[in-house]
C-alpha cells in the first residue's frame, strides 16, 4: 500500500470533482441544453482499493455529498488550479460571483473554498438541496465528528457558511502514511500531549489518594454505561472533574498520565499561561477548538498550575480584568459541559477560588510521601540499570530524608551521571549523599549524614 497508489486514488477523486464543477457551471449558466445533472457523474469506485484514503471513505460510508466536501477540502493542498474557475468575474458587476463563495487570502494566490462554495456546488440548480448541504457541517456529521474537515468561525455579521472550508492536515498525513502527526502546541492550540514510559504499578500513593484515583479510573472505564445505559444523564452533569493539589514532585502529573495510559486515552496538558491571549476574543476561540477536539478524541485534559487562571478573584479594576473574568467564566462553562475527564492541578489549594472548587467531583491532596512510600519510591527508582551499593540501608534512607518522588528522580539522574563516569552501574553511598544534599539545598534545608 504505497503513497503512489494513494495519490492516484485521490487524484481520481479530484478529477471527479473537476467534472462536477464543470457540470454545475454549465447548468447554472444554462450552457447545457439537455440539463445533465452533476450527481449523474459516476463516483470513482473505491471497493477494490486498499489504500488508507479509500479504506477510510468506505468505513465512514460517505455519501455523494460527503465525498464532494471531503475532496473539495483536499483540493487546495493537492491540485489548487482546478478551483481557479471560481475566480472568474461577473461581467455585469465587475467583481467575483458572490454565489461561488470562497476567499482570496493575501498569502495565498489561489481560491480557498468556503461553506458557500459547497452550497453552490450541491444546490446551484436545485435550491432544495441546500438543506442537505447544511447537514454536512452539523456536529453529528461523520467528517466533523472525526475532525476531518472544519468550517472556520466567522464574525457575527458574516454568514456562517462564509467560513473557510479546511482539511485537518493530520488526516492528509494519515491518508498517505497511515498515521497522524502529533498536533504541536501553539498559541492557537493550547495543549501538549504528555506521556510516560512508567506503568500503573509504578504509581506510589497512599491508600486514601489511591482510592480517589481509582474512582476516576472507574469513570473512564464505565462512565458511558452509567450515563447512557443506566440513563443517569438526566440527573448527573456530564463528565468528571477532579482537582489535584500538593507540593511539586508528588505525582500529580504522573497520575494524570497513567490514568490515560491504563484506559487507553491520550492526555493533553494545557499551559494556562497561554490561555489569556493578548488578542481580545482569541482565547474563547482557541479554547473552543481545544474542547471540541478533546470531545471528539476522548482526551483527558490536564490543566497545570491552575491558580494562574483560577486563583481567588480580585475586584475588576480595568478592561483586562474584565476580559480575564469573562475567559475564566467561559472556561468554567466548557469544563462543566465537557463529557470527558478534566483534571486541574495546583501546588496550593488555598490559592484557588472556593466557589470554583465546589464544582469538582474530587478534591485530591497529593502530600509528601511518608517513609513507607519513600522506601517504595527508592526501590522502584533504582531498580533498573543504575543500582545502589549494598552498604546503603534503603529503609533507613527513606526514614531519614523527606523527599518527593520528583526529587528522588533528580537524585537518580545525578547518581547515574556519577556512576557512568566511573564506568560502573553501582552508586556509592558518597554519591547518593551528594545527590540528596543537592535536593535539600534547593529548598534551603540542611542535611544530616546518612
Amino acid at each position: 500500500m504505497g503513497q503512489t497508489e494513494t495519490l492516484k486514488t485521490i487524484y481520481n477523486e479530484i478529477d471527479w470533482l473537476q467534472k462536477v464543477i464543470d457540470q454545475v457551471l454549465k447548468n447554472y449558466f444554462k450552457q447545457e441544453e439537455n440539463q445533465n445533472k452533476w450527481k449523474d457523474i459516476p463516483l470513482p469506485n473505491l471497493e477494490n482499493k486498499r489504500d488508507y484514503y479509500a479504506t477510510s471513505v468506505i468505513n465512514w460510508e460517505l455519501n455523494i455529498y460527503q465525498r464532494l466536501v471531503l475532496v473539495l477540502a483536499m483540493t487546495p493542498h493537492l491540485k489548487p488550479g482546478i478551483l481557479d474557475v471560481f475566480l472568474e468575474k461577473n461581467q455585469i458587476y465587475k467583481r467575483e460571483f458572490t454565489e461561488f463563495g470562497g476567499i482570496i487570502d493575501k498569502k495565498h494566490r489561489g481560491f480557498l473554498p468556503t461553506g458557500e462554495t459547497v452550497m453552490f456546488l450541491i444546490s446551484a440548480t436545485n435550491p432544495a438541496l441546500r438543506y442537505e448541504a447544511m447537514h454536512l457541517f452539523n456536529r453529528d456529521s461523520i467528517l466533523i465528528k472525526e475532525d476531518v474537515i472544519a468550517l472556520s468561525k466567522t464574525k457575527k455579521y458574516i454568514p456562517k457558511y462564509g467560513g473557510i472550508l479546511s482539511l485537518n492536515v493530520q488526516w492528509l498525513d494519515y491518508f498517505f502514511i497511515g498515521y497522524m502527526q502529533e498536533v504541536k502546541q501553539s498559541p492557537s492550540f493550547l495543549a501538549k500531549k504528555i506521556s510516560t514510559k512508567l506503568e500503573w504499578n509504578d504509581l506510589v500513593l497512599d491508600d486514601f489518594v489511591l482510592d480517589q484515583i481509582l474512582e476516576i479510573k472507574t469513570w473512564l472505564q464505565h462512565g458511558s454505561t452509567i450515563m447512557k445505559d443506566w440513563k443517569l444523564e438526566q440527573r448527573l452533569k456530564p463528565g468528571f472533574r477532579a482537582f489535584f493539589h500538593g507540593p511539586p514532585g508528588t505525582g500529580k502529573t504522573l497520575t494524570a498520565i497513567l490514568l490515560g495510559k491504563v484506559t487507553n486515552r491520550d492526555v493533553y496538558r494545557i499551559d494556562l499561561s497561554m490561555v489569556i491571549s493578548k488578542y481580545i476574543g482569541e482565547t474563547e476561540k482557541n479554547l473552543s477548538k481545544l474542547f471540541d477536539k478533546a470531545q471528539q478524541k476522548g482526551w483527558i485534559l490536564f490543566f497545570d498550575e491552575a491558580d494562574a487562571l483560577f486563583g481567588k478573584r480580585t475586584n475588576v479594576s480595568d478592561a483586562h480584568d474584565s476580559y480575564a473574568n469573562q475567559e475564566v467564566s467561559y472556561l468554567l462553562q466548557r469544563i462543566e459541559d465537557f463529557s470527558g475527564v478534566v483534571i486541574l492541578s495546583s501546588n496550593l489549594k488555598n490559592n484557588i477560588d472556593q466557589a470554583f472548587i465546589r464544582r469538582f467531583q474530587s478534591i485530591i491532596p497529593f502530600s509528601m510521601p511518608n517513609a513507607n512510600s519513600r522506601y517504595q519510591l527508592w526501590k522502584n527508582t533504582f531498580s533498573n540499570g543504575c543500582k545502589l551499593s549494598k552498604d546503603i540501608d534503603v529503609r533507613q534512607l527513606a526514614q531519614d530524608y523527606e523527599l518527593s518522588g520528583g526529587s528522588i528522580n533528580n537524585v537518580l539522574r545525578f547518581c547515574a551521571l556519577k556512576a557512568v563516569e566511573r564506568n560502573s552501574i553501582e552508586v556509592t553511598k558518597k554519591e547518593l549523599l551528594e545527590g540528596v544534599k543537592k535536593e535539600f539545598q534547593k529548598e534551603n534545608n540542611t542535611l544530616n549524614s546518612i
